[in-house]
């Protein structure tokens, strides 16, 4: 008696999968193909305006390639070496450095007052709200303006302020010993709303149950904030403090259109050394070196800011 052997599926038994999972594996082929479609806009986009433009500086910095279309011919590292010897670029690194130093402390301060002001039931919250967020939807340019008014020396409101107090008036635009400090307050008063909602947002989050608590121990509304408030915010204060230092070290615009694009020692900054070196004096390639060389000085900030930043949690965390 012949015995009829069971019909297989040759494919299946080629490729050594069941029907079932061959279909599961061209589904996932076709939704990864459809996920690659979907992300290819924004590829194409990144490689040309973000990774084309970073390669081509970097080629940049080792050429003499002027604005003018000169030049363009390979100089090795001596764009870098001029950079690091000269004492303008350093200078500018340092106006920058110290720019971030006196912008950031009062733009973590205040805003942490503001916060807890409007937090703790200040009468007229929604307006506080407004007018401390307010400038910071405000162009540059605006601010900028609404700046040099306010520090006119003829006619200024900051001028009227000193004398209507027995002291005398300052040309602070003019003046190359204070016209940084100028460029910071308007600093200050332009971007402090941001960090001022970061912590209001901060501030919502801890648990009244932790006040309540501490107030039936007896804890004033000092202590409660010494021992309960600050703790908590340590986390927002130390993204503020990040994103504040970064955001510093850009500074241009607001100096730059202030002081009418006159540029000094005291006031000017790498970026404006960068585009002065670049758009000013032509010399493209070597205002490609200032700005690697100031990329890796972000870079030595940003590693140093993560650091502090594991040790902080892992201390925390061994104390718990």
């Amino acid at each position: 008696m012949t015995s009829i052997a069971p019909r297989t599926d040759t494919t299946a038994v080629v490729t050594g999968a069941p029907r079932g999972a061959r279909r599961r594996y061209a589904g996932s082929r076709r939704d990864e193909l459809a996920g690659w479609l979907f992300a290819a806009p924004f590829l194409i986009a990144f490689l040309l305006f973000m990774v084309w433009p970073i390669l081509h500086g970097v080629y940049l910095s080792f050429t003499d390639q002027s604005l003018t279309g000169a030049g363009g011919n390979f100089v090795g590292l001596d764009n870098y070496a001029d950079a690091l010897t000269d004492a303008t670029m350093w200078r500018s690194l340092w106006n920058t450095a110290w720019f971030t130093v006196l912008s950031t402390v009062p733009l973590v301060i205040l805003a942490l007052v503001m916060a807890l002001l409007v937090d703790r039931g200040l009468p007229g919250q929604w307006l506080w709200r407004l007018s401390f967020f307010m400038p910071y939807l405000l162009a540059s340019t605006v601010i900028s303006q609404i700046w040099v008014w306010i520090f006119n020396p003829q006619i200024g409101a900051a001028n009227n302020v000193l004398t209507a107090i027995g002291l005398e008036p300052i040309s602070w635009l003019q003046d190359p010993q204070v016209n940084m400090m100028a460029i910071v307050i308007a600093t200050v008063w332009w971007t402090i709303g941001f960090n001022f909602l970061l912590y209001l947002a901060a501030l919502q989050n801890i648990p009244a149950q932790q006040y309540e608590a501490a107030s039936l121990d007896g804890a004033g509304t000092w202590r409660q904030i010494w021992s309960i408030t600050i703790p908590q915010l340590g986390p927002t204060t130390i993204m503020i403090v990040i994103l504040q230092i970064l955001a510093s070290l850009k500074l241009f615009d607001q100096a730059y259109q202030m002081l009418g694009g006159v540029s000094s020692d005291t006031t000017r900054s790498i970026v404006q050394y960068i585009y002065e070196a670049g758009f000013v004096d032509y010399r493209f390639g070597y205002s490609s070196a200032i700005s690697y060389i100031f990329f890796v000085f972000i870079v030595i900030i940003g590693l140093g800011q993560a650091i502090v930043t594991s040790r902080r949690g892992r201390s925390k965390g061994a104390v718990r």
